[in-house]
């Protein structure tokens, strides 16, 4: 017998079909929400897709995932996305983006990824448990930035402390800049801050990791000072609650000073949220989705968009672009088969 619906299931249920299939146990029928399309990711990328979907009468479910808003959820001002001159800030930019999908008739809802069955179509989703399965997916999971675990950290993030030196840098001209990392990465974010002022790049090693050419870089770089063998221990703020200082610690003198600091940068990389999909679409060596022309994956009606498959710019405009794109393949593939 089937699971009685309950209300915002039934809502769900108005625009997509609904079936029996076999569930994972065996002889033990299971439900169905039967969709076009689903967009995994409620970032830029996400909550574009589901613009174009939706206004292309598509009724999109998106599932907001982990981080719902992406990174620009902990971003306190976004002064580059066009259209803003006076800037915005990016809960309130993620949000409207939300709302405008949400008016063309996209849904929303609160959920991770599991499990992925991608083998064939229709493609079944695991999402905290329940098995929903869709037409079309368009994977903007994100890349999560990885970081420090020190204290402060986290209550300091968008009040000093960050993971994007072109998101962020602007708002640190003239004063003082602390990168921590030792790939290329950090070499980059250093160099790129110098456009606004001195940077002190600190790393935990005697030596980088970075390839030779950013390490020459950062080495012929006047603006750039470096500190070995540091780990930072803490960020602290000040009594207006953003970032004053930093607690580092050398490892091989056990000397532990304090260093003023006003723009805090970790550059340690960054996690592509990609696990559900392992072994199943087509991931490089850090697990990054490998694009096969414009929005498409490895698979047939399985696009990405976004920082999941972007590892060289990571922007808002870029990643709301690649789920534009990402949300036209779907639509036109639909076409194409008589949806």
């Amino acid at each position: 017998m089937l699971a009685i619906l309950t209300l915002s299931k039934f809502q769900a249920w108005q625009s997509c079909k609904l079936k029996t299939g076999r569930a994972d146990e065996p002889g033990r029928p299971f439900l169905f929400l039967m969709h076009n399309v689903v967009i995994l990711g409620s970032g830029c990328a996400g909550n574009t897709a589901a613009i174009y979907a939706a206004r292309a009468g598509l009724k999109p479910l998106v599932l907001m995932g982990k981080e719902p808003g992406g990174q620009l959820s902990i971003t306190s001002e976004v002064e580059n996305f066009p259209g803003f001159p006076e800037g915005i800030m990016g809960p309130v930019l993620v949000e409207n983006m939300k709302l405008q999908a949400e008016r063309f008739g996209a849904e929303y809802r609160f959920g991770t990824v599991d499990a992925a069955e991608l083998s064939q179509r229709p493609f079944r989703l695991n999402v905290d448990g329940e098995w929903i399965e869709t037409s079309t997916l368009i994977v903007a999971t994100g890349a999560s930035a990885r970081w420090l675990g020190i204290p402060g950290e986290q209550s300091l993030i968008g009040k000093g402390v960050s993971s994007c030196a072109t998101c962020d840098g602007f708002f640190y001209r003239g004063k003082k800049i602390m990168v921590v990392g030792g790939g290329d990465s950090a070499m980059e974010e250093a160099n790129f801050l110098t456009r606004f002022s001195d940077v002190m790049l600190v790393h935990r090693r005697e030596e980088f990791r970075a390839s030779k050419i950013m390490i020459d870089r950062v080495a012929a770089n006047p603006k750039i000072t470096v500190v070995l063998n540091t780990v930072i221990d803490e960020v602290v703020a000040d009594e207006s609650g953003v970032v004053a200082s930093a607690t580092l610690r050398n490892l091989k003198t056990g000397e532990v000073k304090k260093e003023l600091v006003d723009g805090f940068f970790v550059a340690i990389g960054h996690i592509p949220n990609t696990k559900p999909f392992v072994g199943q679409l087509d991931l490089d060596e850090e697990g990054y989705v490998i694009s096969h022309g414009g929005a498409k994956t490895n698979i047939k009606a399985v696009f990405h968009a976004g920082d999941v498959q972007d590892r060289q710019y990571r922007q808002a405009i870029t990643a709301s672009g690649a789920g534009c794109m990402a949300a036209i393949e779907a639509e036109r593939l639909l076409e194409a088969e008589g949806h």
